[in-house]
């Protein structure tokens, strides 16, 4: 219809989806735009990582969410700036114009500006870095097995040591999940002392999971250490050329293998979008998640720094703060059309839906309000774990997904089996 109001969002994440799918319904025309033609549920990314689940299982084709709505267009681009005083969007496929915009272009890895640890070690915030980052892992095992010469000690040592940087949630459940495929691989690599293989946890501040209580956080430390990981606190990354990994207590770690999941920051575009922005790369929001000055743009999830309403630190970067500023910009949004001023419109409000982590097969940690429980609860252990399968399963796209990632979490459970150790690059 001519006098429908055109919607750009950028970024098919889990607030760009949700807000696509709410407009839908109304009487707007949409462009979404994303430079994967996918939906990916990046929580699972590390069960791709290591051969848990396969890649088509934690992506969903992101035009099958609208095949049903003909007022949603989907646009497959790189987003690369904004022109708010034109109004348009630029990528790298022309430009877009718009009447309103939201950016929820999500997030990518933060090396804090140390480029030596940028180049050389492997992060998982893709798709792609997850399969390559599971193709490496089962490569050094296979390089480990021809160097069995004791000659060849210290190098094959380097190709068994694994060190995780980061003791947030995608750590400590890479740390917990690279363990129990290591299990999987003694029985394989018959060539392999496996008291060579060594894991290391490194978390640069003096607990992990800051988001749970300290006797969770030391749950999870004892629960890790238990599985044979080596875990230490208050120890920072200096250096890494992808051989040796220099640590801030002058420790030097011989490893091909450093997994980066210390923390993230907005896509680079998000800068040059005409607001300012915190050391992350976040545009700071107004309350109703406008951009500072703008009339028609917002900024939501992981490229959003919303810090309002008392909040001692802005709100985490995860999938429950996108989607609930989803819903509330929708209603900006119609409120706008409708003959609104930004001042009338509605402030967000975050509800807290809690926080968890699993540790491994039948150990997980969860803690805060739980609505789709329908309590509030701290729990560990089998419990915590069971609880985090139920909440991780209902948030997969497609049914298709629901149930294979269900009969493999299961299969998995009993018999520990790993069907994706497959290797997708070339050995040298």
């Amino acid at each position: 219809m001519a006098d429908q109001k055109h919607v750009v969002i950028v970024g098919a994440g889990f607030g760009g989806v949700r807000l696509a799918k709410e407009l839908a319904k109304e009487n707007v025309r949409i462009t979404l735009v994303d430079r994967h033609n996918y939906h990916l549920f990046q929580p699972l990314l590390y069960q791709v990582s290591t051969a848990v689940l396969s890649a088509g299982e934690i992506a969903y084709p992101t035009r099958e969410f609208f095949k049903n709505y003909k007022n949603v267009e989907f646009f497959l681009g790189k987003a690369t700036g904004v022109d708010q005083e034109r109004r348009v969007l630029m990528t790298n496929h022309g430009e877009i114009a718009y009447d309103y915009l939201v950016l929820a272009a999500g997030a990518t890895t933060n090396f804090f500006g140390n480029e030596s640890v940028a180049r050389n070690s492997y992060a998982m915030k893709t798709l792609q870095e997850a399969m390559t980052l599971r193709s490496h892992i089962i490569h050094e095992f296979e390089r480990a097995s021809k160097k069995t010469s004791p000659s060849l000690t210290e190098e094959r040592r380097r190709h068994l040591n694994f060190v995780i940087v980061g003791g947030g949630a995608t750590g400590i459940e890479m740390a917990g999940a690279l363990m129990e495929l290591i299990q999987i691989f003694k029985k394989e690599f018959h060539s392999i002392n496996f008291d060579e293989v060594h894991v290391t946890l490194l978390e640069a501040m003096g607990s992990v999971l800051p988001m749970v209580p300290p006797d969770l956080q030391q749950y999870t430390i004892d629960v890790l250490r238990k599985k044979g990981v080596d875990v230490r606190l208050n120890t920072a990354v200096t250096e890494y050329d992808g051989n040796d990994l220099k640590l801030n207590n002058g420790e030097v770690v011989p490893t091909k293998t450093v997994i980066w999941a210390a923390g993230v920051r907005a896509q680079d575009f998000i800068k040059d979008c005409g607001s300012k922005v915190d050391r992350a790369g976040r545009i700071i929001v107004e309350e109703n998640l406008l951009v500072p000055g703008s009339d028609c743009v917002f900024a939501i999830g992981d490229c959003a720094n919303f810090q309002h309403g008392g909040l001692e630190r802005p709100l985490p970067t995860v999938a429950p703060v996108a989607t609930q500023e989803a819903m509330q910009v929708k209603e900006n949004i119609m409120a706008l059309i409708a003959g609104k001023t930004p001042d009338q419109l509605g402030k967000f409000v975050y509800k807290d839906l809690g926080a968890m982590a699993t540790i491994g097969k039948g150990e997980a940690v969860m803690n805060g309000p739980m609505p789709l429980l329908g309590f509030t609860m701290k729990a560990k252990g089998f419990f915590a774990w069971f609880a985090w399968m139920f909440v991780h399963l209902i948030r997969l796209a497609g049914k298709y997904s629901d149930f294979t990632v269900s009969v493999k979490w299961i299969w998995n459970f009993f018999f520990g089996t790993r069907v994706s150790r497959i290797i997708l690059s070339k050995m040298e």
